[in-house]
């Protein structure tokens, strides 16, 4: 099932990056327009505090909002390569 699209579009470009990275998002929410899942959700991942984020519909600057969205993928520790 397909999910509806972002009204921004550097937030959508955004969630399909993390789709693409195994992430799940998820429409729908109290104050928040998604939330994004890590495929990992693991307690060694920073405790699991960065494995839920949400997707704001109206922030204040999406441009900024959406390297949030992609800052939080790239930084996952199971994303990263270890060496």
């Amino acid at each position: 099932m397909t999910r509806n699209k972002h009204p921004k579009k550097a937030i959508e470009a955004a969630l399909k990056y993390a789709e693409s990275k195994g992430w799940q998002v998820e429409v729908g929410g109290s104050h928040a327009w998604g939330k994004m899942y890590c495929p990992y959700n693991d307690k060694a991942c920073r405790c699991g505090e960065f494995c839920i984020t949400s997707i704001w519909s109206t922030p204040k600057n999406a441009d900024n909002h959406a390297k949030q969205i992609i800052r939080v993928v790239d930084h996952c520790l199971f994303q990263k390569p270890r060496g």
